[in-house]
């Protein structure tokens, strides 16, 4: 798979994470930003040793989509469940020169 933007997200939270990020519904985007123009993945991964931390692998034919994505009426929708159950994010971005 050939991808000219890619980020990393990480989720925190005390009292866990991955369990917030599977019930309260982030998960659940899943399918619809992947069908985003542009998307060549949408992952998460979930550590085995810290259920605090969940990882968001996020990758794009280019820096163009991406910015799309963050302005759609979904990422809102995102990130007010991100507010509302208190996750706290790291994002690393990363563009093919």
């Amino acid at each position: 798979m050939n991808y000219d933007c890619c980020e990393f997200v990480l989720y925190g939270k005390k009292r866990g994470g991955e369990r917030v990020c599977k019930r309260n519904g982030i998960v659940g985007y899943c399918g619809k930003v992947r069908n985003e123009k542009g998307n060549l993945g949408y992952e998460y991964f979930f550590s085995q040793k810290d259920e605090e931390t969940v990882l968001l692998v996020d990758k794009w034919a280019d820096e163009g989509a991406i910015d799309v994505h963050h302005k759609s009426e979904m990422m809102k929708e995102i990130a007010r469940l991100r507010d509302k159950y208190k996750l706290r994010l790291k994002v690393e971005k990363f563009i093919k020169e």
